[in-house]
């Protein structure tokens, strides 16, 4: 049963991090519409949201029901989950006070939240590949 739960907590880490790629282009396809540009930034955040808070429940789950204790590897993956959300929600503040129809403004936000969508890929694939490499006992993480 446990296996289970940490493949769909696998699982699911790799959906989220195939919406974080594609995000990237939120910037790119919305370059004529600032208005657009934050109607999609407010549907990314609360899409990344719901799969953020889908990873942590069964990431939860897995550490109970499995009695898998609180280990080095693990407060990490807390750790960086509360950073994306600081990270995503402080953004999509950004981008919903900020005057996007003034142009300087709009590239401003625009080549952050690229900027800003790269830090996040490269944090999950960070912890996947720490995971990964605990997994096959190159790394102990405790």
């Amino acid at each position: 049963m446990i296996h289970e739960m940490i493949m769909a907590h696998s699982i699911l880490v790799k959906v989220f991090l195939g919406f974080l790629i594609g995000g990237i282009a939120i910037p790119f396809v919305t370059a004529n519409n600032p208005m657009g540009f934050r109607k999609a930034s407010f549907i990314y955040t609360m899409i990344f949201q719901a799969l953020a808070a889908m990873i942590a429940f069964t990431g939860i789950i897995a550490i109970f029901a499995g009695n898998l204790g609180w280990s080095f590897s693990t407060i990490l993956m807390i750790i960086v989950w509360a950073a994306l959300m600081f990270i995503e929600i402080k953004k999509y503040k950004l981008i919903k006070v900020a005057n996007v129809q003034k142009e300087s403004t709009f590239k401003l936000l625009r080549s952050a939240f690229v900027k800003i969508s790269l830090l996040q890929i490269l944090l999950v694939v960070l912890v996947v590949v720490l995971k990964v490499l605990e997994a096959k006992g190159v790394i102990a993480l405790g």
